[in-house]
């Protein structure tokens, strides 16, 4: 996320997090199922400071992972607490598994933004790992981090940098009160200056600039490119301790200069048929232009935007209406029940409460809690107790989702995030951005217009010819095995197979997602469980052969006992662990312990296993939803959202009657 990016938030947010997945996108470049490994198998390449003068510098305090003498090195700028830098981390683990240590270096330099307020301390803690532990231990840190970004305190810091390694907490703890590490992170942004960092993640291969998080697909494209070339030197007879100081040398000095006006790179010429549903609209709806806005409360460069589609409003009048969608993001607490309110007033009083109060929100926006919506309601004429209960009940749930339905199908992965009349604008873009295109826009109304276009048809014929949502990744079902675990009602329309692996902190986070998913589908779905450890989790295969064996014992029951067990501390699945779980669960202690000692249950996981790879499934939590008895379902790669899995099911209902 950058100053730049944030302010346009760049629709990076790609798949959420998956551990070893090595999915191609579906539909590139803006959606990519993410693989990861991790990355605690660094290797721990030792001191790299005679790099201080490559173009892109690297030195002593600078992680890495790989050898120093790879052909190809990616310099990585990033933020502990930025989203954007979370989502691309599996995408840098499928680099480390696809080109192994002695062609790929990844090189770690801290950039925290100062709008992530966790960020800065975040990131003294990881240096301060890197220089009591090493290499391996900073990865391990980092890691943990990235997959708890909610838990970024100085208790969770002196957990992560004991689990990671470090042995010395007292001198941990006092670093961590005396900013001991504090000028190697303020190094990093000095470096990061100078190479002109406005934000993160952003990354250097050999030099060469990529911003964001971009799709798997954009990075292999460069590395393999520079692989290449870099393979030529060697050949040519450049050492190759020195290739990356060379390499970095001539792609700096033949980098594009920007310019001021440079435009950001994204698409705003592909118009998409976005649907206008009955959301809240402000202007005429006979409006030449239409800009749908996708927006979240909480957000700030929402908030900020709002001056700026003032401008708009006051320009051109009512040649231009806006139409409200829905994104409220999950890392901003406040802004589901923001939406919840707003909507909850527009059923009250119209579509001009619902403008005031929206106004209010965004003038609100620092405070937004559920006393301080009922007393905004209330200032618009609608009822304080209606609201109260909309936003405690969750009211609005279901416009609210098809709202994030409509956005995850165009891929509006960030907020906010603007289609005029079907053309792409990303972010909290200056007034001139939108000016450009709504010019043209008027120009194609009015030649429509001229044509005989009814203005009441205008909007759906300027984007009769628009690109609809691609259609979901399906899956042909291998052959499973008859018998595995299961939840809900074994006669349900949908079942959602699961392939998953206990020590992968992304099938953790989806847990409370599946939970949602059983609460609110009841006896529509049925959930099936399918091991797929990763050979990256060392405790991983273990953990399923001990919930495999529940299963023999005491069936589903004791699976998702043993199962729910294990998910509380992924961290915690060493044979002693998982005797004690066994122990608590009064399963028979000789039969377990027999079991787990001669790996009985090997050739279940092996055929498991076997059924991911003929699906090319090769990364955990990984879904397939199947409707009815068929034969092949929708893909859901990694811990995604509530609202894609909501979508995928809806569907495959429907389907499936």
């Amino acid at each position: 996320m950058n100053v730049r990016s944030v302010l346009v938030l760049v629709p990076l947010v790609l798949a959420t997090l998956a551990c070893g997945a090595t999915v191609a996108p579906p539909a590139p470049p803006r959606t990519v199922a993410l693989p990861v490994s991790s990355a605690v198998v660094a290797l721990d390449p030792g001191p790299v400071s005679s790099e201080g003068d490559a173009a892109v510098p690297i030195f002593a305090r600078n992680p890495s992972w790989g050898s120093r003498t790879a052909l190809v090195t990616v310099v990585e700028f990033s933020d502990l607490q930025c989203p954007f830098c979370a989502r691309v981390v599996p995408t840098l683990s499928a680099l480390r598994d696809a080109y192994g240590p002695e062609t790929l270096r990844i090189v770690w330099k801290n950039n925290p933004l100062e709008f992530h307020p966790n960020a800065r301390p975040a990131a003294e803690a990881a240096m301060g790992v890197f220089e009591l532990a090493g290499a391996r231990a900073f990865w391990k840190f980092h890691d943990a981090a990235f997959a708890d970004q909610a838990s970024l305190n100085d208790g969770s810091y002196q957990r992560w940098a004991s689990e990671a390694g470090v042995s010395d907490a007292a001198a941990f703890r006092a670093g961590l009160s005396s900013h001991r590490w504090a000028d190697g992170v303020d190094a990093d942004l000095s470096d990061g200056k100078v190479l002109g960092v406005d934000g993160t993640p952003m990354f250097f291969i050999n030099g060469v600039e990529v911003t964001g998080a971009q799709p798997l697909d954009v990075f292999k494209k460069t590395i393999d490119e520079e692989l290449a070339k870099a393979r030529t030197k060697v050949e040519s007879g450049t050492a190759r301790d020195r290739v990356y100081a060379e390499m970095a040398r001539d792609n700096r000095a033949h980098a594009p200069k920007p310019r001021e006006d440079e435009d950001d790179g994204d698409d705003t010429r592909t118009v998409f048929k976005i649907p206008l549903g009955t959301s809240p609209m402000r202007g005429s709806p006979t409006a030449l232009v239409t800009i749908v806005e996708f927006s979240d409360f909480q957000c700030p460069f929402c908030n900020r935007v709002e001056a700026t589609l003032e401008a708009v409003r006051q320009k051109y009048g009512d040649q231009v209406r806006i139409v409200w969608k829905n994104e409220p993001l999950p890392f901003h607490a406040n802004a589901e029940p923001a939406a919840q309110a707003a909507l909850e007033v527009r059923a009250e009083r119209g579509d001009a409460a619902f403008w005031s109060m929206h106004d209010k929100l965004f003038a609100a926006q620092k405070d937004l809690s559920p006393a301080v919506l009922a007393e905004l309601a209330g200032e618009v004429g609608a009822s304080p107790e209606r609201v109260r209960h909309a936003v405690s009940t969750h009211a609005r749930a279901k416009e609210i989702a098809a709202d994030e339905d409509l956005a995850e199908d165009f891929e509006a992965n960030g907020t906010p995030h603007f289609f005029i009349d079907g053309r792409r604008l990303v972010g909290a873009q200056p007034e001139g951005k939108f000016d450009s295109i709504i010019d043209e826009e008027i120009a194609r109304a009015r030649l429509l217009l001229a044509k005989g276009t009814a203005p009441a048809g205008l909007y759906d014929e300027l984007l009769r010819n628009g690109k609809a949502p691609p259609e979901p990744e399906r899956k042909v079902l291998a052959t499973l095995p008859t018998a595995a675990p299961a939840r809900g009602n074994l006669a349900a329309t949908v079942t959602v197979h699961e392939w998953a692996d206990f020590q992968c902190p992304f099938c953790a986070r989806a847990e409370p997602t599946l939970a949602q998913v059983m609460k609110d589908y009841g006896t529509r779905i049925k959930l099936v469980w399918h091991d797929l450890p990763l050979a990256m989790h060392p405790d991983a295969s273990l953990a399923a052969q001990a919930a495999r064996e529940a299963f023999r014992q005491k069936g589903s029951a004791g699976f998702w006992a043993l199962h729910d067990r294990m998910f509380t501390d992924p961290q915690r699945l060493k044979r002693d662990d998982l005797d004690l779980y066994a122990r608590s669960l009064r399963f028979d202690m000789r039969q377990w312990g027999a079991s787990l000692d001669n790996g009985l249950h090997q050739r279940e996981l092996d055929a498991e296993k076997k059924a991911a790879d003929d699906m090319d499934i090769s990364g955990t939590p990984a879904f397939v939803v199947v409707p009815g008895n068929g034969a092949s379902g929708y893909f859901i790669s990694g811990a995604q959202p509530y609202a894609k899995f909501h979508k995928i099911i809806e569907r495959a209902l429907v389907e499936a009657k």
